[in-house]
């Protein structure tokens, strides 16, 4: 943790990105306690009202407040990137380890993984969500499937490596048994690239179900998350812009903001890139 308050005070952009993820949170978690008005509230007399004082991000076409819905819609997006990083990540480590341990178990695992990255991720994502049908239960078991393949790779390589060190031949030697080996002495030493790899997946599920929600593919548009407001806002933008500004731009600083903190992260934990730092 000092680590990365030193890093900040140092990088100014990942100071930006880390305080940026910091606001947002907060409002995703409080914001709809402090707004006086309902996110799923209508009225419709109030509709495609402009920004002003009382609703400091207009009304949408239902003439609910978009300040409402827009923190409430961070809630929904950050959670679904939240539970794609945990599966992804964690499925991920667990074939990355077999991969890269167990020698006979590399070559067909790592076809399967090849054969899932040569689909561009959308149009993956996009298939997966149609056969599952439109949830949000669906879209991050999608995601989860689309996006562990990048983990796998990045701790199949770091194993390939680790393996080969002389503390894990002194294990072996000591008759350690292998589960422990691979989990504590292997696992124990890749941390880096995994946090790194699952900041970066974070910012990428947001965007992707984003994506997904604006061709229609994604959540169901009572869930109230920035892909979702930016695809039913799309009908309204020559008279009311701010409906798919707004949440336009939660997911832009969002997913800039991870970037910049992954960035950060990347510099603070490899020992090649932390000397210029």
């Amino acid at each position: 943790m000092r680590s990365f308050i030193a890093l900040c005070r140092k990088r100014k952009l990942v100071l930006f990105g880390a305080l940026s993820l910091l606001v947002l949170a907060t409002l995703a978690l409080f914001g709809p306690m402090l707004s006086p008005y309902d996110a799923g509230e209508l009225d419709v007399p109030s509709r495609l009202l402009s920004p002003s004082v009382r609703h400091w991000c207009g009304t949408d076409e239902f003439g609910r407040d978009m300040f409402t819905r827009v923190v409430e819609g961070g809630r929904w997006s950050m959670l679904i990137g939240a539970m794609v990083v945990a599966f992804s990540t964690g499925a991920g480590v667990l074939i990355g380890l077999c991969a890269g341990f167990f020698p006979r178990l590399d070559a067909p695992i790592m076809r399967v993984v090849d054969a899932l990255m040569s689909f561009p991720d959308i149009l993956l994502a996009i298939a997966l969500v149609a056969t599952l049908g439109a949830s949000v239960r669906s879209v991050v078991l999608a995601l989860s499937i689309v996006y562990t393949p990048r983990v796998a790779r990045v701790v199949r390589a770091a194993t390939l490596v680790v393996r080969e060190m002389l503390f894990v031949e002194a294990a072996r030697a000591l008759g350690v048994p292998t589960i422990r080996i691979v989990f504590v002495h292997v696992l124990g030493n890749m941390s880096s690239p995994i946090l790194v790899q699952a900041s970066f997946i974070f910012a990428y599920a947001m965007l992707a179900e984003a994506g997904l929600s604006f061709l229609g593919m994604g959540v169901p548009p009572e869930v109230p998350t920035w892909g979702a407001m930016v695809a039913s806002g799309q009908a309204f933008t020559d008279q009311a812009i701010w409906l798919v500004l707004f949440p336009g731009l939660a997911i832009m600083l969002a997913a800039v903001s991870l970037q910049m903190v992954g960035d950060g992260l990347r510099d603070m934990l490899d020992p090649r890139l932390r000397k210029s730092l």
